[in-house]
């Protein structure tokens, strides 16, 4: 007769939302209040480009996509660096301090150059940041709350996301459409981000620097092994597929919402993404991750078929509900892969390898999105998204089929 299960067992784990360190409850607050910031910029600027700047799709994509693979080329850098230092937490303030001195660039901005450098600084600054971040919850998060920890810091990230642009609505009503006046006040909570962590998230002892590695070697590249190369291709194939966010609001601006009022893309998409993240996340403590991310590749054809069909807002909003859905059905968990599948020393450098990759891969997918809208219209460029998130789906589910092959092969 088996007795009670021991404190320590799996099924006596402490689990929930009081579960989650508080260091992890905090940076999960740092990124709220940065998206806040952000996405008061971001939900506009497309619109501030193209009506005010005067320029088109296809450079809409160019600025977009570049800023997103300097920032995933700077996380290799950040990655490594705080797996060599132990400094994790050093590196995001440095990220997010610079991603609030961009700030003010915005309303400053008198033409594409100056929104570019903007754009490409304040990605820069997430690059430097992510990566340690990412690595420093993993530091900190029990196994057995990883998904839950990855998925509240992605849903308090995401609640910041859809204030962010209910803000921007309600500053624009007051000020007229000053898209400017709107960008000042967004400097607010990102110095306010920075502030918080500085004295609000407590980072693990590190080991001594003689026991440390020097960063980027290739051997520990090859330790990384055939598990996490796997998640690295699988995220890299689905970011080709999620172009930037931005032509969702081109989408809804084309179909014809007011200027003022764009914003509310970004809300209903980050609604659905805070509303999932946590849930998912959970769940994905409990059941085989690799199956949760089906769904979320389902989530993102309906998403692009929706939008290339579209010719009334409630269509646009059905694509743009179902975008936050496949948001909240993957990004946690992938990230939770990335640590189950890495050792606790090359954390940093192994979030910094995939999150270059995914966003070489987003460049391509934004720049050649915005080659499509500007010759061929906006349902060309999400038809496209739903073709190449198909054949990832495809060439997925193969590549599961023959890793079971070879492992009842080798049984």
């Amino acid at each position: 007769m088996n007795g009670p299960a021991a404190p320590d067992s799996p099924s006596r784990r402490p689990r929930g939302l009081r579960a989650v360190p508080r260091s992890v409850w905090t940076l999960g607050v740092v990124s709220m209040f940065m998206d806040i910031s952000s996405e008061m910029i971001h939900a506009l600027l497309p619109v501030f480009l193209v009506t005010v700047l005067g320029t088109g799709a296809a450079a809409v994509g160019v600025i977009e996509g570049v800023a997103r693979a300097a920032a995933s080329i700077t996380k290799i850098f950040s990655g490594a660096l705080s797996d060599f230092l132990g400094r994790r937490k050093l590196l995001a303030v440095i990220g997010y301090a610079l991603a609030a001195s961009t700030k003010p660039l915005f309303p400053l901005a008198a033409g594409p150059a100056w929104v570019f450098a903007a754009r490409l600084l304040d990605r820069i600054g997430k690059g430097i940041r992510d990566a340690p971040r990412d690595a420093l919850i993993g530091d900190i998060a029990p196994s057995h709350l990883r998904g839950a920890s990855y998925g509240l810091r992605q849903g308090l990230d995401t609640i910041g996301a859809v204030a962010g642009p209910l803000a921007a609505i309600g500053l624009m009503a007051l000020t007229g459409d000053d898209y400017r006046a709107v960008f000042w006040v967004a400097v607010v909570p990102a110095f306010l981000a920075v502030a918080l962590l500085v004295v609000g998230v407590e980072e693990k002892r590190a080991e001594p620097a003689a026991e440390r590695l020097p960063p980027m070697r290739l051997r520990d590249v090859g330790r990384l092994g055939r598990l996490y190369w796997g998640v690295v291709a699988f995220f890299s194939a689905f970011a080709l597929a999620r172009f930037s966010e931005a032509f969702l609001v081109l989408r809804a601006l084309d179909v014809g919402l007011a200027p003022g009022l764009v914003p509310l893309v970004f809300v209903a998409m980050n609604v659905v993404y805070a509303a999932g993240a946590y849930p998912a996340g959970a769940l994905s403590d409990r059941v085989n991750r690799l199956g949760l991310l089906g769904p979320g590749l389902l989530a993102l054809i309906a998403a692009n078929l929706a939008l290339a069909v579209a010719d009334n807002l409630a269509t646009v909003f059905l694509g743009v509900a179902l975008w936050g859905l496949q948001m909240a059905l993957t990004q946690g968990i992938f990230a939770a892969l990335v640590v189950d599948s890495t050792p606790a020393e090359l954390r940093g450098t192994a979030f910094g390898i995939i999150n270059f990759a995914s966003g070489v891969a987003t460049l391509c997918a934004s720049a050649v999105a915005g080659l499509l809208w500007d010759a061929w219209g906006a349902p060309a460029t999400f038809q496209a998204g739903a073709a190449v998130t198909a054949l990832t789906a495809v060439a997925a589910m193969l590549a599961w089929r023959q890793g079971r092959s070879r492992g009842r092969g080798g049984e």
